[in-house]
């Protein structure tokens, strides 16, 4: 059925409700703003007028069959899947959704080990046991790249009875895998697939951007609009294909976590980011691509900056690329990642997606100009000059996927005792430790503690980099199993 992408149910019906001057009896309690007026003067009356709580007009997101339905359908039919759900707790919730879905105690799921932290959580959530597979890796930048068909097959060769495989599309620095081949020889197996999409919103609204999960016929994918489609942070949606897991199985998952109080702000700003996708997003994303283009061209004619992209490609691996993904290994200027990322941000006002032990990310999105991408590259040309050192060597990183002894649920409900990290080596990882951004844990529950990844989180800390998942906020102490 033809599907008008002009229209926008939830948000008119948000309007509606807001010109309507409804006198307020229910929650929340700051009735449109009049509770909260230091704040409301700040963000706006508007804003708070349409934070309200579910109603019949608005529809309620655990069971909708109104305006929030509607808005739905509109986004799967945009996304070319065959249902959509609206999440307000970001693409970790529907991470966790599809790995629930799909997974349940003892199933196992292949994944690949530089997944986001939401999916070892979904992990431990649905009780699954996880087959990780060594994603490619890129020694000379220092990150995991994409994972190949053979690796996948190889696993699952190794593990007939596995449930589901779980990949990513694309990886942070906006590399992907051969997902159609993986769906493809998935499916033959009787395998589920699931795609973190959640650098992937733009993807189905190109033809120069890599293939959509979706479109390659994978079953279920999470996708953070808010990341690059322009919603408000925090909203999300999971989007399915109904050929091998049912509707009704996914929404009674969702509804294990999801809140009854969602906000409308957030699920409004989805309806109208996808409205804008769908109806703009080709001449949108043409211009993004030109600027993402231009700037990767500008900072490549610095001496010792690489701005790396498409040629990076080898059919295996890496088999696309994202070139909205401006990926900077700022090494060759005697700097690391982490330091740049503070530079840009302390010196030039230029907040930075990430950084990391070789490389800075930016994301060049929806919301991006020549004006904003020219600062960008004016920042990172000064920077070259005012703080390069000689280069950097930067040794051996920990790429390799640790050992794992136990189940991240085993290792999560196991009985645990705190030890001085530098005494650690050896013993099995009751927590997580990650940097964020981006999420992607150093080491996991469950996992064997080596002496690289003891010396790869010291360095790190003096790094100054924000660490995460530990109950030591400081990581001096590292939580293990107490056996």
């Amino acid at each position: 059925m033809v599907k008008d992408q002009n229209k926008m149910p939830l948000f008119e019906a948000v309007k509606a409700y807001h010109d309507k001057k409804v006198v307020p009896f229910d929650v929340p309690g700051h009735k449109h703003g009049q509770g909260l007026l230091e704040f409301a003067d700040f963000v706006g009356e508007t804003v708070m007028q349409i934070d309200v709580n579910s109603m019949k007009p608005l529809d309620y997101l655990s069971n909708p069959v109104s305006v929030i339905k509607q808005a739905q359908e509109l986004a799967a039919h945009a996304f070319s899947a065959d249902h959509c759900f609206f999440l307000v707790n970001g693409t970790t919730s529907a991470v966790q959704a599809m790995i629930m879905s799909a997974c349940s105690p003892g199933d196992k799921i292949i994944l690949p080990r530089n997944a986001h932290k939401s999916a070892i959580n979904g992990i431990i959530l649905s009780g699954a046991q996880p087959v990780y597979v060594q994603p490619e890796l890129d020694k000379e930048l220092g990150i995991a790249m994409g994972v190949t068909p053979e690796a996948i097959e190889k696993a699952i060769d190794e593990n007939p009875d596995a449930k589901a495989v779980f990949i990513i599309n694309p990886t942070y620095y906006g590399y992907t895998s051969n997902l159609s081949d993986i769906v493809k020889l998935c499916h033959e197996k009787g395998i589920i697939v699931l795609v973190d999409e959640a650098h992937g919103a733009h993807f189905s609204f190109h033809e120069s951007l890599p293939q959509s999960a979706m479109s390659a016929g994978a079953d279920m994918s999470s996708v953070s609009l808010h990341k690059t489609g322009g919603s408000l942070t925090q909203s999300s949606l999971l989007l399915m294909k109904e050929d091998r897991i049912q509707e009704s199985l996914v929404r009674a998952m969702i509804n294990l976590t999801l809140t009854t109080s969602a906000s409308y702000l957030l699920m409004s700003s989805l309806d109208v980011a996808r409205k804008q996708l769908a109806v703009r997003g080709k001449e949108t994303l043409d211009r993004v691509l030109q600027i993402s283009r231009w700037a990767r061209d500008e900072i490549n004619k610095i001496d010792g900056l690489y701005a790396f992209g498409r040629e990076r490609i080898n059919g295996c691996g890496v088999f696309n690329f994202d070139e909205t993904k401006l990926g900077i290994d700022v090494n060759g200027i005697g700097l690391t990642g982490f330091e740049a990322y503070d530079i840009l941000r302390d010196e030039y006002n230029i907040q930075m997606e990430l950084g990391d032990v070789c490389n800075i990310l930016a994301i060049i999105s929806v919301g991006d100009d020549e004006k904003s991408v020219k600062a960008l590259v004016d920042a990172i040309s000064d920077m070259a000059k005012r703080y390069r050192r000689e280069s950097l060597d930067i040794g051996t990183l920990p790429l390799e996927n640790p050992e794992v002894v136990v189940s991240p649920r085993q290792a999560f409900y196991g009985m645990k005792k705190m030890v001085r990290l530098e005494e650690s080596e050896g013993m099995i990882c009751a927590e997580s430790v990650m940097a964020y951004p981006p999420g992607i844990p150093v080491v996991t529950m469950g996992e064997k503690i080596t002496k690289e990844i003891i010396e790869y989180i010291q360095f790190m800390k003096t790094q100054h980099t924000t660490l995460s998942g530990t109950k030591d906020q400081y990581i001096e102490n590292i939580e293990v199993l107490a056996f």
